[in-house]
């Protein structure tokens, strides 16, 4: 076997697999479909595996979503593999990439079969890691072949938190065990805030307790309504460590990035009640109908991690174009924007979870699912990776018996 290693000036060492008590930071066994890997060419689930096929037109690849690392060292990359059928001057290669850099290379090699394990080095620590398997080769005859894909690491400063429903890695926010119910916050509203002093601020009354930086979630009402007609629900989401500004609502989502700019403000303002207590790289845009509309028109903005869209699909299936990252989509099985929410769905190039919710109109959209936002704001600006698998993506996942559920491009 030909193995070359590459990374940054650092000798990566081949380990075989062996038993460890480092932590699973993220894992893969392709039991039920590609899970959060992206792909290009052909790439398919075989036998419980990704299969990675050759051709003339196109070569294969599979990239990871980003595997968040805070918290971690002496991380470890390890999979099996099996390469079949490639000719001479043909390889498969298996590289990562921090923070969404060029890729470094973990392995490349013409013949390879079982499993292998690497150290990556400590510049990876505490950083977004992205993982990518490519094959280059011709022939349809010629495969690579990836199955447990697993990333672990060390916690930092001792055992990684306690109390998600699978005792799996806590994230940034202290953690619960059931987010149907209020968090651990309590919870207070300035009704005067924002850039014109017409928003709502609602956010942990002791925020920046034991050192803990609040994500951030911009929320957009819909037409004819006001952050009041949402207010238990931004307490729910506020109680769960977030900090949550709401106003009027437009179709051009530009009222969000004021209120952004102005929330990067009140971080560096000394005598601000949430002065330097804000994790600004966790940002969420989200709204309900026409809060969801004026999403999607800024959804481009680079500070963001994910939207969110309830009963508000665009009117024309534009909207999607403008996503960078992924996104929640909720409708309602009695809900008349549903169709046009549907279309968005099927023209989403971005990984994206879609939920028909049984018995819910276009008013009760948000109510019925603010515990699915909750939870996937935990994923994704929390870090509680976990919930990846555990509430959305799997067959038998928390949500999925609430209505009829679809998604993609993970």
């Amino acid at each position: 076997m030909s193995i070359s290693l590459l990374a940054l000036g650092a000798v990566l060492a081949v380990m075989p697999p062996a038993a460890s008590a480092a932590t699973s930071i993220y894992s893969e066994t392709f039991t039920s479909g590609l899970g959060a890997f992206t792909t290009s060419g052909s790439v398919t689930n075989s036998a419980g595996s990704a299969r990675l096929a050759a051709s003339l037109i196109a070569d294969p690849s599979m990239t990871s979503a980003p595997i968040r690392l805070i918290g971690y060292s002496g991380v470890t990359v390890s999979y099996t593999r099996a390469a079949s059928g490639l000719d001479l001057g043909e390889s498969f290669t298996v590289g990562y990439s921090v923070d969404g850099g060029s890729f470094a290379t973990l392995e490349s090699a013409r013949t390879a079969t079982g499993a292998v394990s690497f150290n990556l080095p400590a510049s990876v620590n505490g950083r977004d890691l992205r993982l990518r398997f490519s094959l280059d080769a011709s022939s349809i005859l010629e495969t690579l072949t990836v199955d447990n894909v697993l990333v672990q690491g060390d916690p930092v400063g001792g055992p990684s938190p306690t109390g998600s429903p699978t005792g799996s890695p806590g994230g940034s926010l202290p953690p619960v065990s059931d987010v149907t119910r209020p968090g651990p916050y309590a919870v207070t509203i300035d009704q005067t805030a924002g850039p014109g002093d017409d928003g709502w601020l609602v956010y942990p009354t002791n925020a920046g307790q034991n050192g803990v930086d609040h994500p951030v979630f911009v929320w957009g009402p819909g037409a004819g309504s006001d952050p009041a007609a949402y207010e238990d629900m931004l307490r729910q989401w506020a109680s769960h460590g977030f900090v949550v500004y709401s106003e009027v609502s437009s179709s051009s989502g530009d009222y969000m990035v004021d209120a952004l700019d102005w929330l990067e403000d009140e971080n560096a303002r000394s005598s601000s009640p949430l002065y330097q207590d804000l994790d600004l790289s966790e940002v969420a845009f989200g709204g309900h109908s026409r809060g969801s509309i004026g999403t999607f028109d800024v959804a481009s903005e680079p500070r963001l991690k994910t939207t969110i869209h309830v009963a508000g699909g665009s009117f024309d299936g534009n909207g999607p174009s403008s996503l960078r990252n992924p996104a929640l989509y909720i409708g309602g099985d009695g809900d008349f924007a549903t169709s046009n929410v549907e279309r968005d769905y099927t023209n989403t190039r971005v990984p994206v979870w879609f939920n028909i919710l049984d018995n819910t109109d276009h008013i009760m959209a948000t109510r019925n699912a603010q515990h699915i936002i909750t939870a996937w704001l935990r994923w994704h600006l929390a870090d509680e990776e976990f919930r990846r698998t555990e509430n959305f993506l799997r067959s038998d996942c928390t949500f999925c018996n609430l209505g009829e559920v679809a998604y993609k491009n993970w």
